[in-house]
């Protein structure tokens, strides 16, 4: 799936089409008061159960809400600002990568064992809201790289969410923080990897901006 977002294909320019911006910017509130929402439900949950994946998951879903936040600043302005803004996501990307990496650490050092209904309990609900947000963004996944990071940060939320659901059974069944850990840890591997699919996008777009126009003499 990675290899896919980063091909590069001559795809719509949503910063010259004044309808399909207008549609975008819908969806960006959508997902961003979603992303907001959860991030504050999720982050105390996580921290009162002692979930190192419900805490990745929260992080998560407050470095959407911001990048979300920025894609709306940018839409219709010209590529090269869309593709600055991109950029500025990737990197946030892979600062939350390396965030739930330490976590992650902490919790298999201490051993954390985390509450296992709040865990499903919130899993589940997160996994709802990124099911939504998931199909508003469908439409718009095909894109610039301002509009791809969406897209891949709302594709690895789904994922994580899911996740999260199966280390809440993992560590009801064996008794053990370690499906949690492992989790978490899975989490941080796709923000990591998704950061690095959004910086090379928006590196080619910002190197595409700087190619020289050649003017032809009559």
């Amino acid at each position: 799936m990675g290899a896919n977002c980063c091909e590069h294909h001559h795809e719509p320019d949503a910063g010259g089409d004044l309808g399909r911006q207008f549609a975008y910017r819908r969806v960006l509130y959508a997902v961003f008061a979603i992303n907001a929402a959860m991030f504050a439900v999720e982050i105390g949950a996580g921290l009162t159960a002692g979930s190192a994946s419900l805490q990745a998951d929260a992080l998560d879903f407050l470095g959407d809400a911001a990048n979300y936040a920025i894609s709306l600043y940018v839409v219709g302005m010209g590529l090269r600002y869309r593709a600055t803004a991109a950029l500025a996501k990737g990197v946030s990307m892979g600062l939350f990568g390396v965030w739930v990496s330490g976590i992650t650490a902490w919790h298999a050092w201490h051993g954390t064992l985390p509450q296992v209904f709040t865990m499903g309990a919130i899993g589940g609900a997160a996994l709802v809201a990124n099911a939504v947000s998931f199909g508003l963004l469908w439409k718009h996944r095909v894109g610039d790289a301002n509009m791809r990071s969406a897209w891949i940060c709302t594709r690895n939320d789904v994922f994580g969410n899911l996740a999260v659901l199966l280390a809440a059974l993992g560590v009801f069944g064996t008794g053990s923080g370690w499906p949690d850990v492992i989790v978490a840890a899975i989490m941080a591997g796709l923000a990591l990897q998704g950061a690095g699919i959004v910086v090379m996008r928006a590196l080619a777009e910002l190197r595409s901006t700087r190619k020289p126009q050649i003017v032809s003499v009559g």
